[in-house]
């Protein structure tokens, strides 16, 4: 196991969004294709029901309804279900949302931000640069950058327990393209790496259920084809990105990682395919 404590995981999806694929994948389909909003559930031992990430809830059309954010769903456009929402998959799983003490954020895209209001007691993990790269940015800018920030709890700093970057470093097993990571709770459940790149400050953790080792690698790429098949995406797409050069350190770092451990499940939160493979559907 690349970590030290197994958990349980459950790979879900809170709606999709469509997008020509060719934009994501250099080679792929004009025509638009769904992009699930990937979330996980993971099961602690000690600390119980996690969240990575947590997809699209019905509080993103709200915040898109008027100019300037209108512009994002017009551009995105969502398809959403609220019986999808991680707080009805939760309960319908007989986990209330109460009992989620955290909710890991890989970045502050709307589409992985859109359920933390649902969850009144979680604190919010993430690094401080992610936060800080959109926090003080304007309607326009914000929209541009993918942020909306009504989503966001007016305690959220209150709540938020951003990594310690100069404390919470833990050495990684060799051979891996990351020789550390940040050990979010203290315990090596959950080792995160920077996956900077589409944008700043993004995060993907290393998890294991001691079965499979897992990376949630968030939108380091958009599907698993691209690292296997070594497809970028369009180069339009890097308008969007916050370093051009980080995202294709990071991206050349997933192909390592699948070509020297092609046993380790790597997600990408928005992949079809990994999420057919490995999630569940349903809480379980």
């Amino acid at each position: 196991m690349i970590t030290e404590i197994p958990v349980e995981l459950s790979i879900l999806s809170a709606g999709y969004c469509l997008h020509p694929e060719r934009l994501t994948l250099r080679g792929g389909t004009l025509k638009p294709v769904a992009f699930p909003a990937g979330y996980a559930l993971i099961r602690h031992p000690e600390y119980g029901p996690i969240l990575f990430d947590t997809g699209y809830s019905a509080r993103f059309f709200q915040e898109t309804a008027s100019l300037p954010a209108s512009l994002y769903r017009k551009i995105t456009p969502v398809v959403y279900r609220e019986e999808e929402s991680a707080v009805r998959r939760l309960q319908a799983g007989g986990i209330s949302p109460e009992e989620v003490r955290y909710v890991v954020l890989s970045h502050f895209h709307a589409d992985h931000i859109g359920g933390v209001r649902d969850f009144p007691q979680a604190q919010y993990i993430y690094l401080q640069k992610s936060y800080d790269a959109v926090s003080g940015l304007g309607p326009v800018r914000a929209t541009k950058a993918g942020f909306l920030p009504g989503l966001l709890p007016e305690d959220f700093r209150l709540r938020s327990i951003p990594v310690d970057e100069a404390s919470a470093k833990r050495a990684l097993p060799q051979g891996l393209p990351f020789s550390e990571a940040y050990d979010l709770l203290g315990d090596g459940s959950l080792l995160a790496v920077e996956l900077s790149g589409h944008a700043a400050g993004m995060i993907g953790v290393f998890v294991s259920t001691g079965e499979h080792d897992y990376l949630l690698c968030a939108d380091t790429v958009w599907s698993s084809r691209a690292f296997r098949e070594n497809r970028k995406p369009h180069l339009a797409a890097g308008l969007i990105m916050s370093s051009r050069t980080e995202y294709h350190r990071n991206f050349e770092r997933l192909r390592q990682l699948h070509e020297q451990f092609p046993k380790l499940r790597i997600v990408p939160s928005h992949c079809r395919e990994a999420l057919a493979h490995w999630g569940t559907g349903s809480v379980t």
